[in-house]
């Protein structure tokens, strides 16, 4: 045979192997897809689950503590969802208060810039996009600029990492010998953008009848030791003129003094912060695979503010070291309003990652945070030497800030449960799905 038969044979032949590969490949992928329209047409919830899409409303943060603005994106809200810039704002101002925080709250004044999503003041079913300025920009700028520019001797660079912080970690991983591009971003400045984002939440959930507030339990080593109801954990949450929100004004003065003992020593102070979620209906979440259980979904969101260490759920704490006679709650029928009741709340409003009915209850442990006026030893990221740390200017006592960020957290997963759970492409559409389940749960 001539050699170039033979090579046009051997051609041919690779080209059917080929083309009898890819055609295997094509049905497997065909028979995935197929399976994943019908997963999608029988559960759609699970389909989406699988597929790694299992969160109907998502959110995003951008932005650096001394960048130019801090940006926020909201996607999955309902159309026709009325918004009210007031409370956003309001949502922010509550967030820069608190007794023992630092001066960058004396420079910045947050307020949301919405620029995408809402119109005539309502959500019109498109990524919802806000933008919050950073006043200290204009004392940056040259430390901090865009483009490209020769390095200049008296830049502001990090090379004492701070014991706590994600200085060192954040500098080994993205291999900088300067934390400034890490403390930037891993600073707590970026929860500006998750309040706003968790306003937006708040608004969803307050046209079913939900509303969150939070209080200050604990600064230091002073504790309210009495549980608080929800009136005047609600009353506290919205004093904007109240140091600690604490509901307690005697335990609240032993707070205050707490924090003005760790400024005189140059030291921090940390704390725990609850939040209630009040006339949350019983259903969301769910039982049936790990990553689907609210309460486990609620931890890792307040888990994700920054300097939270610990996260309780209901009297989680208590209930370790105690009896399940102890613990459980006993349930009751009301009659008058056809509702199953718990005597008590110790399990936070969640039993098997679902909504019980109750008041879910989250608490947030707030250590103290990382920049120390009188600075713990550390080494140079450079020379290797022992140093002490760095010094940024920061606040020493940040639980009701802390509180507002985690009230924002709790909103988003709250209201991803409700869309979860009701949908609708509208907030009629999703207002009928809602009243449709509660006339189910009445008549159970």
């Amino acid at each position: 045979m001539p050699a170039e038969s033979a090579n046009y044979l051997l051609s041919v032949n690779r080209f059917a192997k080929s083309l009898r590969a890819w055609e295997a490949r094509w049905t497997q992928s065909a028979a995935a897809a197929t399976l994943f329209v019908l997963q999608l047409f029988l559960n759609p919830s699970r389909a989406n689950l699988r597929a790694g899409m299992n969160r109907m409303l998502r959110f995003f943060t951008a932005g650096e503590s001394h960048g130019q603005a801090l940006l926020a994106f909201i996607s999955g809200l309902p159309a026709q969802l009325p918004i009210d810039v007031k409370f956003i704002n309001h949502q922010l101002r509550r967030r820069q208060l608190g007794y023992g925080r630092g001066g960058r709250q004396k420079i910045e004044k947050d307020t949301a810039d919405v620029f995408a999503g809402v119109r005539h003041g309502k959500t019109i079913g498109a990524p919802i996009a806000l933008r919050i300025e950073n006043r200290d920009w204009v004392n940056w700028e040259k430390v901090l600029p865009v483009e490209a520019a020769e390095e200049d001797p008296g830049m502001r660079k990090l090379v004492a990492p701070r014991p706590g912080h994600a200085d060192l970690a954040g500098s080994q991983k993205f291999n900088y010998h300067d934390a400034r591009y890490v403390l930037e971003r891993a600073s707590a400045r970026e929860t500006a953008a998750r309040v706003a984002a968790g306003a937006f939440a708040k608004l969803l959930l307050r046209e079913f009848g939900t509303e969150i507030a939070s209080h200050t339990i604990q600064v230091g080593h002073v504790r309210l030791e009495k549980p608080a109801t929800w009136k005047k954990i609600q009353a506290v949450s919205a004093d904007l003129d109240s140091p600690l929100r604490c509901i307690n004004a005697a335990v609240q003065e032993k707070m205050k003094a707490e924090v003005d003992a760790v400024l005189k020593a140059g030291d921090t102070v940390g704390g725990i912060f609850e939040i209630v979620a009040h006339n949350v209906p019983v259903g969301l979440g769910s039982h049936a695979q790990w990553d689907e259980k609210l309460d486990g979904r609620l931890a890792q969101a307040l888990m994700s503010v920054q300097a939270v260490k610990a996260v309780e759920i209901g009297g989680g704490v208590a209930g370790a070291g105690s009896f399940g006679s102890e613990v459980q709650d006993e349930i009751f029928y009301e009659k008058s309003v056809r509702r199953f009741r718990r005597s008590t709340n110790r399990a936070g409003g969640l039993e098997g990652g679902i909504t019980n009915g109750e008041d879910v209850v989250v608490r947030g442990y707030l250590k103290p945070i990382s920049t120390l006026r009188q600075p713990l030893h550390t080494t140079d990221m450079v020379t290797k030497e022992p140093v002490k740390a760095a010094y940024e200017r920061s606040d020493w006592c940040v639980v009701p800030a802390g509180a507002v960020a985690g009230e924002a957290m709790v909103a988003l997963v709250l209201a991803d449960a409700f869309l979860q759970k009701f949908g609708g492409d509208s907030l009629a559409e999703m207002r009928r799905n809602f009243d449709n389940y509660v006339q189910q749960i009445d008549e159970f």
